[in-house]
Formats: structure tokens, C-alpha cells, sequence
């Protein structure tokens, strides 16, 4: 069976035209990401644990629980957000000592043309790209709210309370809620209004509104419920009601995290659901949406302009290269939280806040590339 695979594999490599330096330089791709990447989780989880070693400590909880409860949700979610900068990085690094060493010099100079050149390095961007986008859209979200759960269990973090929601329930009725306390998906102040044309038809006014995730239904306590037909106003006034509503508790939720913790196809969902609604929070749960798909694929443009800046032998080493990398680097950063803030508060559309960096840097990295080592 191995000597089946085996002979595949070379079948499969010649008709592909992979060489040995293919290999190794995709080795050195995938293998610098891993080792920076281990790296800086290495020293984030040292300075995560000096600083909350004593928190855990004074709320008893088990070494278990604060390994799988909380490093293991918390990890993911660094990696995948780190992930660019430091595929970038790590490309900087092995091509520039690639090129300290006359390597990249001998294989151009062997006649191997500087686009069969880039061929392992698409394919390593491509990879990484690929576990990006897995850990964006499937792994991170779920270790998200399980990271969430252990907070609000152990640490006492404190469930965000918001005050004055109005959300459209239906085409023509509303939902009201004074204050909707997310720690124990609870509403106070309750108020349900239909409308026929431009008056009110119905409307439903409870003290307490609570959500019953068992059987889907809202109940509402101390309810009064006025109806009017022709004219004609009926009041009825009751303990308690269970009945149903076009919103979730999640509706309730108005803050950005929520997007944080949905897959991909059941956030579009959502954002679609909070449209209808009239939510203020569409831009970011937007951005969010976008985001899962713009800094995967920010890898491959990140690791062509990696290799554009450090392919060329300089004089004074690796550290001229870093420092170019690094100021790019962080203007890449830079313009990420601008345009985010003009998609959030800026007018400037959603989609373009996202893809407008990449768009930016992309252009660099096709002028970049025309003046690399050939």
C-alpha cells in the first residue's frame, strides 16, 4: 500500500512538474509559520498565565477545567487572528536568509524562471490560507463561545445589560423591551404592538418576558393585553402568558461579540434576520462576515510581498528586510482598523472597509514584485 502511494505520488509530481527545490522550500514555508506561530502562543499563554494565575486561584478552579475550559477555546482564536502577520513574517525570514546564502541566486541562475520561482510559495500560502479559513469560520467561533461560558462561570464577567431595544418583529408589529439582561435572558418592561395601517390594533404590556429554550416560547408575567376592534378597546389582564415571538434571545443580544460566535452560513442568516429588523449593529456583524473571508486570502497577498522584499541580497542582512517587513506590516494593521472604523461610523460600505486593504496591498505587492531578484 505504502509503494502504491508512493509511486502516486511521483505520478502525480511529474505531471505537475513539482521538483525537489519545490519541496524544499514549501518545507521551509510551512515550517516557519509553525515554529513563529508556536512561538508567539508560547509567549502569550506565559504572560495570559502570569496575569491570571491569581484569578484562578482565588476562585478555586480546577487545573482541568482552566486547560480545556479556557486555553483550549483561547488559542484558536489567537492563532487565526495572528496568522497574516507572522505567515508574512515568517516568509521575510527563510527568504532572506534564503538570499543572504546566494540560494535564490544558484536556482535563477539555473535557468528556473522567477514565476516557476513563486510556484511553493503559492502553494504554502494556499495551505495556510485554506487552515485559516477553517479556524475562521468553523473552529474559532464555537471555541469563542465556549471561551465566553467560562467566564461568565468562573470569572464573574459580567453579562452586558442594554436598555431601550425596539426590533421589528413582523412587517407590521414591534417588540419593546426596557432593559434586557443577558445573563439570564431576561427582559423587564415588555411591550408587543401590532398596527393596522397607522393605528394600533393590538398591544401586549408584561413586567417580565423570559425565553424558554425547551419549548421556543417566550412567557411573559403580569401581562395586560388591550385589543381594539372598530373603535372598541378590550382589555384583559393575566399572571402569566406563554405565547411566541419572531425574535430569539440572540436578537436581544446588541453587541458585536455575538457575530463572533456563529458559522459563517449561520451568520448570514443572521445578518439577513437583523436587516429586517433594523438593527444598528448590521455594519459589524457585516464586517465580521467579511472579515472570515478577506484575511484568509490577505495570507497569499501578504506572502508574495513577503518574498518581493526579502528575495533581493543586500549588504547589510536580514535586519534591513525585517524592518521594511515590519513597517508594512503595520500599515497593512493600520489601514485594517481605519477602514473598519469608516464602515462602522464612516459611511464607507461594509464590503470595501474590508476588501480595501487588501485591495491596496495587493497593488503594492504586483508593483513590489516587478522589481524583485529575477
Amino acid at each position: 500500500m505504502k509503494k502504491r502511494l508512493a509511486l502516486w505520488r511521483e505520478k502525480f509530481r511529474d505531471a505537475i512538474g513539482w521538483k525537489i527545490i519545490d519541496s524544499y522550500i514549501l518545507k521551509k514555508f510551512l515550517g516557519s509559520v509553525v515554529y513563529a506561530v508556536t512561538l508567539l502562543m508560547t509567549i502569550v499563554i506565559v504572560f495570559d498565565v502570569s496575569e491570571n494565575i491569581q484569578r484562578f486561584m482565588d476562585k478555586n478552579i480546577p487545573v482541568k477545567d482552566i486547560i480545556t475550559g479556557y486555553y483550549f477555546n483561547f488559542i484558536p482564536y489567537f492563532i487565526n487572528l495572528f496568522i497574516p502577520l507572522f505567515t508574512f513574517i515568517s516568509v521575510i525570514w527563510f527568504t532572506s536568509k534564503m538570499s543572504s546564502n546566494n540560494e535564490i541566486i544558484s536556482i535563477l541562475g539555473n535557468g528556473v524562471s522567477f514565476k516557476r520561482f513563486l510556484r511553493p510559495y503559492l502553494v504554502g500560502s494556499i495551505i495556510t490560507m485554506l487552515v485559516s479559513l477553517f479556524l475562521a469560520n468553523f473552529i474559532v467561533p464555537t471555541t469563542n463561545e465556549r471561551l465566553n461560558n467560562f467566564k461568565y462561570e468562573y470569572l464573574g464577567r459580567q453579562a452586558t445589560q442594554t436598555t431601550y431595544l425596539h426590533i421589528k418583529n413582523s412587517v407590521n408589529s414591534y417588540v419593546f423591551v426596557e432593559r434586557w439582561d443577558r445573563s439570564t435572558q431576561t427582559g423587564y418592561y415588555f411591550t408587543y404592538e401590532v398596527f393596522d395601517d397607522k393605528n394600533i390594533s393590538e398591544k401586549i404590556s408584561a413586567r417580565v418576558i423570559t425565553y424558554n429554550d425547551t419549548t421556543e416560547l417566550w412567557t411573559l408575567s403580569d401581562v395586560v393585553r388591550r385589543v381594539i376592534t372598530n373603535g372598541e378597546e378590550t382589555v384583559e389582564t393575566l399572571p402569566s402568558l406563554d405565547t411566541v415571538f419572531n425574535v430569539k434571545p440572540i436578537n436581544f443580544n446588541q453587541d458585536a461579540f455575538v457575530s463572533e460566535t456563529m458559522s459563517y452560513n449561520d451568520l448570514r442568516r443572521f445578518i439577513k434576520e437583523e436587516k429586517m429588523r433594523g438593527s444598528s449593529l448590521v455594519a459589524q456583524y457585516q464586517i465580521e462576515r467579511h472579515k472570515r473571508i478577506a484575511n484568509p486570502l490577505g495570507i497569499i497577498i501578504l506572502s508574495f510581498l513577503g518574498l518581493s522584499v526579502s528575495s533581493r541580497k543586500t549588504t547589510r542582512g536580514l535586519g534591513v528586510h525585517l524592518f521594511i517587513g515590519m513597517g508594512l506590516a503595520f500599515s497593512f494593521i493600520f489601514l485594517q482598523q481605519v477602514s473598519t472604523v469608516f464602515s462602522v461610523s464612516g459611511g464607507l460600505s461594509p464590503v470595501l472597509g474590508t476588501w480595501i486593504p487588501n485591495l491596496i496591498f495587493l497593488a503594492i505587492t504586483i508593483y513590489m514584485l516587478r522589481f524583485a531578484q529575477k
